[in-house]
């Protein structure tokens, strides 16, 4: 079930949040906060840590880690991507952990090191809203890296609302919309569409509008 919601209202809204602030000399990112309603944080029924995955990517690099050895290594290097192999994983300093969780927006673990990748990551990964994602080891890991690229993680931590990019400001407003949407259903399917409050849009250094 798709959330209801007045389309065009809301793409005007988008566009308008698009217009709104100075021009930078970078490409902003468009983020979207949504406020939620009648939820108690203490709840089990209120945990929502969800992987959406967006249905446009944004025109943004995502920073992506693989975890791995032998030929899912060496797929993951051609691909220009930071490798983390076995021996260096165990020989891990928290602080070197600490610098690949600021680096990696999605740390991506060939099954067989999950057990390490855990213990020696997911210390410092758990606190930033970051999980080791499990990779079958004959998994195509292009295919995979090509999903994470636009994927964005869902979570409601210590206030009652989720804030994630939706896109870049270069992106057509009807694209921001449908990955906008995608995350409302991804709510909506597990917290029901009567929790959410109001939904805010604004680029990196933009004005806030509230869309919804």
């Amino acid at each position: 079930m798709s959330f209801a919601l007045d389309r065009e209202k809301v793409l005007e809204k988008i566009r308008e949040a698009l217009v709104l602030g100075k021009k930078r000399r970078f490409l902003q990112s468009v983020d979207a906060t949504i406020v939620l309603k009648n939820i108690d944080l203490k709840s089990p029924d209120a945990r929502l840590r969800e992987t959406v995955y967006l249905p446009h990517k944004p025109n943004k690099k995502v920073n992506i880690c693989v975890v791995a050895e032998g030929d899912m290594a060496l797929k993951a290097r051609d691909l220009g991507l930071r490798v983390i192999g076995r021996q260096e994983l165990q020989g891990i300093e928290r602080k070197q952990a600490k610098r690949i969780a600021q680096q990696c927006d999605w740390v991506l673990v060939q099954v067989p090191l999950m057990g390490l990748a855990g213990r020696f990551l997911g210390p410092v990964l758990g606190p930033r809203g970051k999980i080791p994602i499990p990779v079958p080891p004959t998994a195509n890991i292009e295919d995979i890296v090509k999903r994470f690229e636009r994927a964005v993680m869902v979570r409601i931590s210590k206030q009652p609302q989720v804030s994630m990019r939706i896109g870049t400001e270069d992106m057509e407003p009807e694209k921001l919309l449908e990955n906008l949407i995608a995350v409302l259903n991804t709510i909506q399917n597990r917290l029901g569409a009567d929790k959410v409050d109001k939904v805010i849009v604004k680029k990196t250094m933009g004005i806030p509008v509230r869309v919804l």
